[in-house]
């Protein structure tokens, strides 16, 4: 091997390789560092800790964001290894305005997965609705959001393109209501009693926030639709109506009034 080539290996390649396998190995680390910086960063609330499914979103954002700065800084490190730091500067100047200027739709991916660090706006776990797809967020990093659907699809969504999300899995209750068609002659007794019932109801129905509302169709014949709306807690809608419907029923059917079928 001549003294050049050796000079060539010790100067160059061999501090490249050993910059790119530290960033490898920060990479392959980054997991771990972000459950030390998040607690120190103040990420997560002061007074509480933060949900399970916030920590998984926010490790998966701010591992990325690790390895991104890991790699970008090994390639600035390798570049400083054959041009002075005033080229270095002025290059890294270059390559923004022009990454800016032909890569405008992934730089938004990246700045909206940043904003997403700082925004609760949906986390791991969570069923959404994104672009008009409905599913469970599967993984959030900087780059794109996976979104398992409903049919067992995994869609996956640039974070540029998120500018509209209908999360299911916040709120401050859930809607359900049940239709019964009753005799018109019975219309003024069956309205009683069900507003009467639905103030007991609040005992009965632990998941029923308030006394539900009744609701009579316009057009009146030989019978009548009756419309219950009730609100339940969060995400406890499906639970309550089969328990509301069949405590309708038992007191209607106690009061000798007929359903139609």
């Amino acid at each position: 091997m001549s003294a050049s080539l050796q000079s060539a290996i010790l100067e160059y390649i061999i501090p490249i390789v050993g910059v790119y396998l530290l960033a490898y190995f920060v990479h392959r680390r980054s997991g771990f560092i972000a459950r030390r910086l998040l607690p120190i960063g103040g990420f997560a609330l002061r007074h509480r800790r933060p949900r399970p499914e916030r920590q998984r979103t926010l490790y998966g954002l701010v591992s990325s964001a690790i390895t991104i700065a890991a790699y970008m800084t090994a390639t600035a490190v390798t570049i400083g290894r054959f041009v002075d730091a005033t080229t270095v500067v002025w290059m890294i100047g270059l390559f923004t305005a022009g990454f800016g200027l032909g890569a405008r739709p992934l730089l938004s991916d990246y700045l909206s997965g940043i904003s997403f660090i700082f925004e609760d706006t949906f986390d791991v776990g969570e069923k959404v609705e994104i672009m008009g797809i409905q599913g469970l967020i599967e993984e959030v990093n900087l780059r794109m959001t996976l979104l398992r659907g409903e049919d067992g699809e995994l869609y996956t969504i640039p974070n540029g393109e998120i500018r509209i999300v209908r999360n299911f899995s916040r709120g401050r209750y859930s809607v359900t209501n049940a239709i019964f068609k009753i005799p018109t002659r019975d219309l003024n007794r069956s309205l009683t009693l069900l507003d009467e019932l639905g103030k007991e109801a609040c005992t009965l129905l632990p998941n029923l926030i308030e006394p539900w509302q009744v609701l009579a169709e316009d057009n009146v014949g030989q019978h009548t639709e009756l419309k219950v709306l009730a609100k339940a807690q969060f995400g406890k809608g499906a639970e309550l109506r089969p328990r509301m419907v069949s405590l309708i029923h038992e007191r209607l059917s106690e009061a000798e009034i007929e359903l139609a079928d």
